[in-house]
């Protein structure tokens, strides 16, 4: 199945994450990637330099035209940066409510750079929260939303069942920001995947040194999305994208003073980039 996925996100003009970094790993694992572009930003690896917000209408219409015409068979949600935005989305995607979303709740840039306002993370959580299928933050931005401070495993899981309580389909609560004393070994990382019903899935991997991070919450959102657009269960498509995240990790190119981009490309060859194994 070739996965349509639409992206509403911002543009990276350093091509490391946002829209940029969505329409690469869709197309690497084999979908079909389409954008509504919701803020133009001037950035490079070394931080964002300027935001510039699109016009809601503008924001409205961009996603309008594609489900009209093309159709989607999952939507991943990424910066929305104002709440006028986020209203926006969520007034346009009321016409599609069988439509899955994959929301990434972009809020701070890996450099530092807030990329939301208090008043969007509100409405975040009001209209968009309850609607998604999946929603996948940081450690970070999942305190944001649940108020929870997270120092380890046990408070992960206590963030995610209160990301459900307000309406999440599940949860894949990332853990790259736990700091190693955390009781995670130092060279391991871990991520958590909350469904519906409870059912807990933990994914244990090696924690990568390296400061080729710049996009990887993006990255990994857009992978997730369009193994769920190839009928893909939510289980799968996460074990699919964090495998591809970490190939695109050891394989990035080395771009940047900062903190560069992955490698969207690498999974384009290789035969685990299909579902059929996983």
């Amino acid at each position: 199945m070739l996965g349509r996925v639409l992206s509403i996100a911002g543009s990276d003009s350093g091509g490391g994450a946002g829209i940029q970094a969505d329409l690469k790993a869709i197309t690497a694992l084999g979908g079909f990637g389409m954008s509504a572009v919701t803020a133009l930003t001037a950035q490079n690896t070394c931080g964002v330099y300027g935001v510039h917000a699109v016009p809601v209408e503008f924001v409205r219409q961009q996603i309008s035209v594609v489900l009209q015409d093309i159709g989607a068979d999952c939507c991943k949600i990424g910066m929305l940066g104002q709440a006028a935005t986020v209203h926006a989305v969520a007034d346009t995607l009321v016409a599609y409510p069988a439509l899955p979303l994959v929301l990434d709740p972009v809020m701070i840039a890996t450099s530092g750079a807030s990329l939301m306002t208090s008043e969007g993370v509100l409405a975040v959580k009001e209209r968009l929260l309850p609607r998604c299928q999946l929603v996948t933050p940081n450690i970070p931005e999942a305190e944001v939303l649940t108020s929870v401070t997270i120092t380890g495993l046990e408070t992960m899981r206590r963030a995610a069942h209160v990301l459900l309580a307000d309406g999440a389909g599940a949860v894949l609560l990332k853990g790259g920001h736990l700091p190693v004393s955390a009781g995670v070994a130092s060279d391991e990382l871990l991520d958590v995947l909350v469904l519906a019903d409870g059912t807990e899935h933990i994914f244990r991997h090696p924690r990568l040194q390296t400061r080729h991070t710049h996009g990887t919450g993006c990255t990994l959102a857009s992978a997730v999305a369009t193994g769920v657009a190839q009928g893909a269960g939510l289980e799968a498509a996460v074990r699919r994208a964090i495998r591809y995240l970490q190939e695109a990790l050891l394989t990035a190119p080395g771009l940047g003073r900062g903190n560069g981009p992955v490698n969207h490309g690498v999974s384009i060859a290789p035969a685990w980039a299909t579902l059929s194994d996983l």
